[in-house]
This record gives structure tokens, C-alpha cells and sequence, in this order.
């Protein structure tokens, strides 16, 4: 029961920060709002790996993570670059 409601929880901050991607006003905000629901998805992947007990989730939160890490430093950099030149 709880982990349903921390799984809808996480659902409902995704579709927010979907809606900031969609309506941001500026890519930084879009790059920010993309992590966050990364993070999202990531807190929902690791509440269903605690309620069932199971680590095959583990790996792909890992990956999940990483990816999502790189992309920020990535978008970061380019942001940084176009707005000095």
C-alpha cells in the first residue's frame, strides 16, 4: 500500500517536470526539469526493488543514473559555451 502511493508519488512529479520540458522557457530549465524526472524514475525503479526484494532493479537505477549524470555535465558544458561566445 505505501509503496503504491510513493510510486504514484513519483509518477506525479514526473508528469511535472514533463511539463516544465514541454513549457520551459529556456533549455536550462528543460535540462533541469529531464533530470528531475530521471530522478523520479530512478526513486520509483529502487521503491519497487525494496517492496519486492528483489536486486535485479539495482543495475539499471545504476545505469539510470549515470546516464542522467552525463547528460547534465553535457548539457552544462554546452550552455556554458554558447552563452560566452
Amino acid at each position: 500500500m505505501i509503496t503504491s502511493i510513493a510510486i504514484a508519488l513519483f509518477v506525479v512529479s514526473s508528469l511535472c517536470a514533463m511539463t516544465r520540458v514541454i513549457r520551459g522557457p529556456g533549455l536550462a530549465d528543460r535540462v533541469i526539469a529531464l533530470d528531475v524526472a530521471l530522478v523520479a524514475l530512478m526513486g520509483a525503479i529502487a521503491t519497487k526493488a525494496a517492496s519486492t526484494g528483489s536486486t535485479t532493479y539495482l543495475p539499471i537505477v545504476a545505469v539510470v543514473a549515470i546516464v542522467g549524470f552525463t547528460a547534465t555535465v553535457v548539457m552544462t558544458r554546452f550552455l556554458e559555451q554558447g552563452s560566452s561566445s
